[in-house]
């Protein structure tokens, strides 16, 4: 990207409309996750079908995510995320329209792609923020994504609560999120590539320093992903909970998860990432065996907000890791990212196949073992761990590839 200069109020009003951009992505994702029993009931699919179907999801990101690059390149930041937005909130609307299991397979390829697509934009720009400014915002920037998350699983909970058509409710924020993404997109840089500068390939391997870092991400991920797409189906199906209970788990999963993130970066610089990663990987597999053990919907909840409490800064961290692990931070970076996007993806579906095969509770038992590998790995994120920031400091902790 060109290397335009901003004066220091522009750069804050960047800073907080691409905070926005990241609130309206997770708010889509919330409210999405909390209405996933009625998609269920509504397409008449099976917990294995819809494993299947959420594949689709991965599919049409992995698909879709190389032009990412080339349409920020193409035309220019502001323009790009814009665009790409406001295809993922429209999106929302199509898994809800789905009366089948073959509707729903393509509306998840369509849902998949755009979430993709603009995830990559607004990570590609928040970097690009946090460089100018010579200090670290993404962590806030995460935490501003699960706390539009939490704004949309809460209207969610209302909806199901409610007993609202799913069609309705995903209409009326899609609406509403369309609007306030267009409008804080208004205030984000508008870089553009140097005049002689080539556009970015469509694929690259993750170089091999990538691949430890990227599965202590993977590990984090994948709980993720799993709690939140099937934390209502979980309580509602193996506990017997009503549709309302179900989806304030989900929220409530959501709410330590926002938390956790916008007071990371002071528990890192405080105790060090190796230590803070391996105190979370204690914390998530204990509440993973919670969930496991629950025979009452109040446990098996607690047990999914200690999930997300110990899970929350993991990423960030691998980002920072992957920063100082090769001669070729931007790689690593997108290496890492690749790799932990894609296990949030695959996650709900392997939650589904194993619970097609055997049941909820032994996927969730799966997802557990998983979080304690946070714990046996987290020493290979010694390379992200950072002394406090000098103001005016570039961050060399947290490079990322340019977009």
């Amino acid at each position: 990207m060109s290397e335009a200069t901003y004066a220091p109020s522009e750069l804050r009003r960047a800073r907080y409309a691409v905070a926005a951009v990241f609130a309206v992505h997770g708010a889509v994702t919330g409210s999405f996750a909390t209405r996933v029993p009625w998609i269920q009931d509504h397409a008449s699919v099976g917990a294995g079908q819809l494993g299947f179907a959420l594949a689709f999801t991965a599919f049409g990101a992995a698909c879709a995510m190389p032009l990412a690059s080339r349409i920020t390149h193409r035309f220019g930041s502001r323009a790009a995320l814009r665009g790409l937005l406001v295809l993922w909130t429209l999106a929302l609307v199509l898994p809800s329209l789905a009366p089948t299991m073959l509707t729903l397979c393509l509306a998840m390829f369509v849902y998949g792609a755009t979430a993709g697509m603009a995830d990559v934009a607004m990570n590609a720009l928040g970097v690009e923020v946090e460089q100018r400014l010579g200090k670290s915002i993404m962590s806030g920037l995460h935490g501003m994504w699960s706390a539009g998350a939490l704004i949309g699983s809460a209207g969610g909970t209302l909806a199901a609560h409610l007993g609202t058509d799913a069609r309705l409710h995903h209409v009326l924020a899609a609406a509403a999120l369309t609007l306030l993404g267009l409008l804080a997109c208004r205030w984000v840089l508008d870089l553009r590539p140097a005049e002689d500068q080539e556009a970015p390939p469509r694929f690259t391997l993750p170089p091999r320093s990538a691949l430890l870092i990227g599965a202590v991400g993977f590990c984090a991920v994948f709980a993720e992903g799993a709690s939140l797409d099937w934390s209502a189906v979980y309580l509602e199906d193996h506990l017997g909970t009503s549709a309302g209970l179900a989806a304030a788990c989900t929220t409530g999963f959501m709410l330590t998860m926002a938390v956790a993130r916008l007071v990371g970066d002071a528990v890192v610089n405080r105790f060090g990432a190796v230590r803070t990663v391996r105190t979370g990987g204690v914390l998530a597999a204990a509440g993973g065996l919670l969930i496991v053990v629950a025979d009452h919907p109040a446990a098996a909840m607690g047990g999914f907000a200690m999930m997300g409490l110990g899970i929350a800064v993991v990423v960030p961290l691998c980002f920072a890791a992957a920063g100082h692990s090769g001669p070729n931070p931007s790689q690593a970076i997108a290496g890492v990212a690749t790799i932990t996007y894609t296990s949030g993806l695959i996650a709900p579906s392997l939650i589904g196949g194993v619970a097609q095969a055997t049941s909820l509770m032994v996927s969730f038992a799966v997802v557990t073992v998983l979080a304690f590998g946070l714990v046996l790995f987290a020493g290979v994120l010694r390379a992200g761990e950072r002394t406090p920031l000098k103001t005016g400091t570039p961050d060399a902790a947290m490079p990322g590839p340019r977009s």
